[in-house]
């Protein structure tokens, strides 16, 4: 099962946080007491994988805080939906229901722990339609009509369709019929069978089979629910991801007192941080199979009364020997797991314990002293500390654990920080996972798809959306957007600062555009790039010369100009080619150029019938789908207006963005075999000139 969506409730400072998409990467961003971690924190109560239990004083909203006390079971503090393609088959079997309106299941939890199970795409039945039920009735009335009936038979005929009338009659103008309704139609029905119907007889079946359909139908309005169905709940709720939640205040110390460890692992009343540092250090002694009390005992000295027993002193010494080697080679494992799931070092990790103390200790190949893992990097110390509340806490499940980061981090150099993200990108590759932040460094500028604004809502409560844009309206005020922006402006400095060949498009969809050609084409080897190619926006054609003169860097070669076709961009071409372009016209490249017809903007490098679908799986509220309109060879965008004009259909500020990121999804899980050697060829030809 695959998370979608979520939508947080009466949870902490969040009221309904909205639908929060999901990706297999999702960054929330959010400023400081936007409410990021109470959006992270009733995931993981979903389906915990370790601890994650609910606690009243701090999970209940203070607002509603006697409402939910007085009645826990009547508040859902958290609805997630997964794609449970991997389960329709089982699911099928146990319903009855056809696999297509059971592939999504959607899981809520109530904060009494019970957990109500849905299926959005199934429409539970409690009445049929009137003509429905007539037309059943109808259907026998034909066939009781051309059925041969006996020769004793045929004041028996009349009576039957006499009764079946009688009783279309009376369902005409009644509306929609439930179970009981049809019931009594069938018990009126019945009472014109004959007691003792000819065996020969080919008008009483008919008539019967009219009372089982009936009765078949009844028998499909009673059905319950299939989430409320017993073995189906069990079955969903037995293959939820379990979620893996993991703090900056977990992080591991390198030194350890082991009396304060166990008098705090069996408190109940830890603040925050005190309690996510328990919570790290009961992962740490699960690894290594021994409890903080039992190395205590283990390290146990010769008390003073025992000093001249032999047999008391060598099982001392056997204890402690026990102990060391337990120790020995918990370290030996762990430098062998993280060694394969951490490339970025060859770290050695020991365990020593020496009395009261239990310490951590490091070294690598660089620097083979061993240091206490305090005197470590703050990245080393995330990084162990994860590690080992993924490993245990998933319990070697990793494939179906979703991971939570809060603030993941914080103390890595910005740099570190990137690495962070690609880290987080490899990772995806077993997990889905989701992330908070406010760090820019953290935030990647070629995939804002996967990034959801975290703000505070005019009531005080915290929401979350993919619209990057949405929060306070005084954009000096845009709080999380600002770490956007600055990811964005970081995207454009780093194609001056580190070689990379900038491509200036006009606005966010070329990018998204463009982002995905490049990919596709990588991966089907037609072009190799000897530098990264970025596609830094203009925010318009207005700011194009703006920007060209800022990116042409320190040997002054102006960077590669794409603009439209359209008006606007014929225009810039222009004034471009006739100002700061002038002596590199060459260099201003048109989408028309590659198009073969005038007036083209970016969406016209997409076969139209790929793009048509993208904008029916969109707009789908169309009577007639775009895909029945759409006409190659003609710009698409006007025709994609037109259309949606005509269907009353509103296109939102910024709609072509939004298709953008849609058909960039889709391409990109396509794969550049599903594409024609055309498109490839035509995509070809445009890096090409790109990369002269």
């Amino acid at each position: 099962m695959k998370l979608t969506r979520f939508n947080v409730r009466n949870f902490r400072s969040v009221v309904d946080s909205g639908w929060v998409e999901v990706n297999q990467v999702t960054a929330l961003i959010g400023v400081n007491e936007s409410g990021k971690t109470n959006l992270l924190l009733p995931l993981w109560k979903l389906n915990p994988a370790r601890e994650g239990e609910l606690k009243p004083t701090s999970d209940y909203p203070k607002a509603t805080f006697n409402d939910i006390q007085a009645s826990p079971a009547s508040f859902a503090f958290i609805t997630a939906d997964f794609d449970a393609s991997d389960l329709a088959e089982e699911l099928a079997a146990l319903t009855g229901l056809p696999r297509s309106v059971l592939d999504v299941v959607s899981v809520s939890r109530f904060y009494d722990g019970e957990y109500l199970v849905s299926f959005p795409k199934h429409k539970q039945r409690r009445s049929i339609e009137e003509a429905d039920a007539v037309g059943m009735l109808q259907k026998t009335l034909g066939e009781l009509g051309s059925i041969a009936a006996l020769a004793k038979e045929g004041t028996l005929r009349k009576e039957l369709e006499a009764a079946v009338r009688s009783v279309a009659e009376s369902f005409e103008g009644r509306g929609p019929l439930d179970k009981a309704g049809l019931r009594q139609a069938a018990a009126k029905l019945r009472q014109s069978l004959p007691e003792n119907p000819a065996p020969t007889s080919s008008i009483v079946p008919r008539f019967s089979a009219l009372l089982e359909e009936l009765e078949a139908a009844a028998k499909q309005l009673e059905m319950p629910e299939p989430g409320n169905i017993e073995e189906v709940r069990k079955l969903v709720i037995g293959k939820l991801p379990r979620f893996v939640y993991y703090s900056n205040y977990g992080n591991l110390d390198s030194e350890i007192y082991l009396p304060h460890v166990v008098q705090n692992m069996r408190r109940e009343d830890l603040g925050v941080r005190e309690a996510a540092k328990a919570r790290t250090l009961r992962v740490l002694f699960s690894f290594v199979k021994l409890q903080p009390d039992q190395i205590l005992e283990l390290g146990r000295d010769i008390q003073e009364g025992e000093k001249g027993n032999e047999a008391r002193i060598a099982e001392v010494f056997e204890r402690k020997r026990t102990r060391t080697i337990m120790l020995n080679s918990a370290g030996t494992d762990l430098t062998k797991r993280f060694k394969n799931w951490w490339k970025q070092g060859d770290y050695t990790f020991e365990f020593q314990a020496d009395g009261n103390h239990f310490r951590i200790w490091v070294s690598d190949s660089r620097r083979p002293e061993k240091v206490e893992l305090e005197d470590r990097s703050t990245g080393l110390q995330w990084f162990l500390s994860f590690y080992l509340v993924f490993l245990v806490e998933s319990e070697q499940s990793h494939q179906n654990s979703i991971l939570l980061l809060d603030e993941p981090g914080l103390s890595l150099h910005p740099l570190a920080q990137r690495d962070l993200s690609a880290f987080f990108e490899n990772l995806s590759h077993t997990n889905q996972l989701l992330y908070t932040t406010h760090s820019p460094f953290l935030v990647d500028a070629d995939m804002l798809d996967r990034a959801r604004k975290v703000y505070v809502s005019e009531d005080g409560s915290t929401k979350a959306s993919s619209d990057l844009r949405r929060g306070h309206e005084d954009p000096r005020k845009s709080g999380a957007t600002y770490a956007i922006h600055s990811a964005l402006n970081m995207n454009v400095a780093e194609s001056l600062l580190l070689g990379c060949h900038p491509v200036i498009v006009e606005g966010p969809s070329d990018q998204h555009y463009l982002a995905m050609i490049k990919t596709l084409l990588i991966a089907a080897q037609r072009i190799a790039p000897k530098r990264e190619i970025v596609f830094p926006p203009s925010h318009g054609a207005k700011n194009a010369k703006v920007v060209a003169s800022i990116l042409s860097g320190r040997d002054e070669v102006l960077p590669i100009m794409l603009l439209d076709g359209d008006e606007i961009g014929r225009k810039t071409a222009t004034d471009l080619k006739n100002g700061i372009y002038q002596a590199a016209k060459d260099r201003v490249l048109s989408t028309d150029d590659f198009l073969g017809f005038a007036n083209s903007e970016i969406e016209d490098l997409l076969p139209t019938d790929f793009f048509s679908d993208v904008i029916d799986r969109q707009l789908r509220q169309a009577d007639i789908p775009f895909s029945d309109v759409a006409q190659a060879g003609r710009p698409i965008v006007p025709q994609v207006e037109s259309w949606a004009a005509g269907q009353g259909i509103e296109l939102a500020e910024g709609w072509k963005v939004d298709i953008a990121r849609e058909a960039k999804k889709r391409a990109l899980a396509r794969g550049h075999a599903k594409f024609e050697a055309d498109v490839l060829d035509r995509w070809a030809k445009l890096f090409a000139a790109i990369a002269s």
